[in-house]
């Protein structure tokens, strides 16, 4: 019995342009978590045949975790998700550390899983230095070097931008942290599974990642931690993980994780290719149609499924708002800042006017999106954005 209101069934199709706010399961990793939600139930932490079943798909499941970053599975730390991740990163190195000193460096455009926890720990006492970008949204890994100290602990840069998918010279900054003895960590999250990520090429101490930005799981994640890195768990509790990660294991979700990594890894550069096909095809056919767009990073290296256009004259939640009514599901900006009214901080740090950063919309494309919605998506902007722009109070 049903009180009459439409399910998820009901809903008429969509297409969906909002993978980097999350990605729809794999069927293929929903069949690998099947049998630990059902029959599989066992405490990895248990000594008997079930614990001992759960342990193994746990140990196996951190293998292949490690074999898709070029790690060893011992450097492999499984979370509830990439801001857990990024805090352990963080709140954990700090910990480690605070004796040698009191000073972090990160970019003004991370993740507010990055930037917040480096406002709580400023609280605490540390200092902290906010580097600012360019145009595209680019650190100079010049820039790095000089903002680093004899008490700097830690630099954190992320890969690639979860608003303009711009992608960071992480190598090039990494070899400047390492020749000064600083620790590097980044929150990957957006770049795992779209760019080849090799711990050895990348040079960095720590790395956060994702489950469900990949087509696994949400509540999984996974922080890389390279042998011999000081870590101190902000977690209190039990001596899972090695002691740097208390709480019992989330064995179905860490296998999907798991699982996710690997399918990416074989789709490999076929996928770009095809997703950056979509996306140029999505750009090049708003900007031939509509003026006042700018694509931003446009010029700079991005991964191939993003794409931020500020519109001028327009609000972009309305815009979203109206792709939302033509059933296209898109975003305004990071989904973790969906309630607040202020423009993006991303976009203000590359330069953006606020009137223009207010009016953008990213679209971030999956493996499950077409040409012919693309077309779709372009034709219902071409006819939205002037409609709006006519009774905008926006200049």
């Amino acid at each position: 019995m049903t009180d009459g209101s439409p399910g998820p069934a009901s809903r008429p199709p969509v297409i969906y342009l909002d993978h980097n706010a999350t990605t729809p399961l794999d069927p293929r990793v929903l069949e690998a978590i099947f049998p630990y939600l059902t029959e599989e139930y066992g405490n990895a932490s248990s000594y008997h045949q079930m614990g001992r079943a759960a342990r193994e798909a746990v140990e196996a499941a951190r293998a292949t975790t490690a074999a898709c970053l070029g790690a060893r599975p011992e450097e492999i730390v499984f979370t509830a998700g990439g801001t857990e991740a990024d805090n352990l990163a963080l709140r954990g190195v700090t910990a480690a550390l605070r004796h040698r000193g009191r000073h972090l460096v990160t970019v003004a455009t991370e993740h507010h899983a990055v930037l917040r926890t480096c406002e709580s720990l400023a609280d605490d006492g540390w200092e902290v230095t906010l580097l600012p970008v360019d145009g595209e949204g680019l650190v100079e890994p010049e820039a790095v070097k000089r903002a680093l100290r004899p008490d700097t602990v830690l630099v954190s840069v992320m890969a690639a931008n979860n608003e303009t998918g711009v992608i960071q010279p992480l190598a090039r900054i990494s070899e400047v942290a390492r020749q000064a003895g600083v620790l590097i960590h980044t929150d990957a999250v957006q770049a795992v599974g779209k760019i080849p990520v090799d711990m050895e090429g990348l040079g960095v101490d720590l790395l956060s990642l994702a489950g469900h930005k990949v087509y696994g799981p949400k509540g999984v994640g996974a922080l890389y931690v390279r042998s011999g890195t000081p870590l101190i768990s902000p977690l209190t509790g039990g001596p899972h993980e090695k002691g740097r990660r208390a709480g019992t294991e989330n064995v179905a979700a860490i296998v999907g994780l798991a699982e996710a990594l690997r399918l990416r890894r074989e789709a490999g550069p076929s996928e770009a290719v095809h997703l950056a096909a979509l996306r140029d095809r999505l750009e090049q056919g708003v900007l031939a149609r509509l003026d006042g767009v700018k694509v931003n990073s446009g010029s700079g290296p991005r991964v191939a499924n993003t794409s931020s256009l500020s519109f001028r004259a327009v609000d972009g939640e309305s815009v979203l708002l109206h792709l939302d009514l033509a059933g296209i599901c898109a975003a305004t900006g990071s989904a973790c800042t969906t309630d607040s009214p202020e423009p993006s901080h991303v976009l203000l740090a590359m330069g953006l006017e606020p009137r223009l950063a207010q009016g953008t919309v990213r679209f971030s494309l999956g493996h499950g999106n077409t040409a012919a919605q693309i077309d779709q998506v372009v034709e219902a902007l071409v006819e939205i954005v002037p409609r709006l722009r006519a009774i905008s109070t926006f200049t």
